[in-house]
């Protein structure tokens, strides 16, 4: 998958010189000379829905006729800059393990796919093929931009340490959550202890004996949303990434939760199929229930006063 990430002057230009562009997006012009200059855009159509931005499909042709589609995505301003380099950042490496505010655009290939559960096996071989080859460029955990998950930034600075880097982005999201939210002195004190006791306990052990234990490069936001099957070949795609490096097992804290669909055991057991669990083995569980903590604080964060926050 070949994608893009750029500045656009405007996202209200219909035209290429004289040629109205058909379809019900106005498409930009910066768009535009992004594309291949041998296809011809034709016209450019809604598509998706997305919460935190502007997204379009866009049909061109090749010189024989041939069509070939492109997905596109806007956001405005600093933070757009910012969300859709995380968010172009991350799918750029993701793509490596295959065998009036300034607006920005995120343009990659189109496909046409459904938004059905994926299936379990498919997507365990897949994703934890990813987490196999996927090297960290420093060795440690995080990622060299910042990236969003969702409408909102997260704490990827560099860390040798799990534990440590862990603790930095729960702590970052809790207190997305508060300003947000407001504080809430159980759940504060819930978070303390959290990060006092229960974090270093479960996972200072995972390096502990001479265990070590490889920075993966995770999707972040791995949820039946942002992963689509191809209605054509079959093969799944995941999108939308909020990626770092990290410990593989935090790739699958996010389907635990009860505001997402893949809470079924297929796919835990079919991803441990593919990954062995990291030892201590049997803490596990424990460790996928904390993991889940930083999405839901991430959810609720997002959707104030929703009832994942008391769960």
């Amino acid at each position: 998958m070949t994608a893009i990430c750029r500045p656009a002057p405007s996202i209200d230009t219909p035209t290429i010189g004289q040629k109205k562009i058909g379809g019900t997006h106005n498409l930009d012009e910066a768009v535009i000379a992004a594309l291949p200059p041998n296809l011809k855009p034709i016209s450019a159509e809604r598509y998706g829905d997305s919460a935190w931005s502007a997204t379009a499909s866009i049909t061109t042709q090749t010189e024989d006729g041939t069509e070939v589609r492109f997905f596109v995505k806007y956001a405005s301003g600093d933070h757009g800059s910012a969300q859709l380099q995380g968010e172009f950042k991350g799918m750029q490496e993701i793509s490596k393990t295959e065998t009036s505010s300034p607006t920005f655009f995120f343009l990659c290939e189109f496909v046409n796919i459904t938004n059905d559960l994926p299936d379990p096996k498919a997507l365990a071989v897949r994703l934890a093929q990813m987490h196999h080859e996927s090297q960290s460029p420093t060795g440690k955990f995080g990622f060299h931009v910042t990236t969003y998950d969702g409408k909102l930034p997260q704490n990827t600075d560099w860390e040798s340490s799990w534990t440590k880097f862990f603790s930095k982005l729960l702590a970052g999201v809790a207190r997305l959550d508060a300003d947000v939210n407001g504080l809430w002195d159980e759940l504060q004190q819930a978070l303390d202890q959290t990060l006092n006791e229960v974090v270093p306990r479960l996972l200072d052990a995972l390096e502990r004996d001479g265990r070590k234990i490889k920075p993966c490069l995770v999707h972040g936001d791995l949820w039946e949303g942002n992963i689509g099957t191809d209605l054509q070949t079959g093969n799944l795609y995941i999108f939308d990434a909020a990626s770092y490096y990290a410990h593989n097992e935090m790739e699958l804290g996010i389907w635990r939760t009860d505001h997402h669909r893949m809470r079924s055991k297929a796919y835990k057991t079919e991803y441990l199929r593919n990954f062995e669990a990291s030892e201590p083995a049997d803490e596990w569980d424990d460790r996928n229930r904390l993991y889940s903590i930083k999405t839901q604080l991430m959810y609720s964060a997002h959707v104030p006063g929703t009832r994942v926050r008391n769960a």
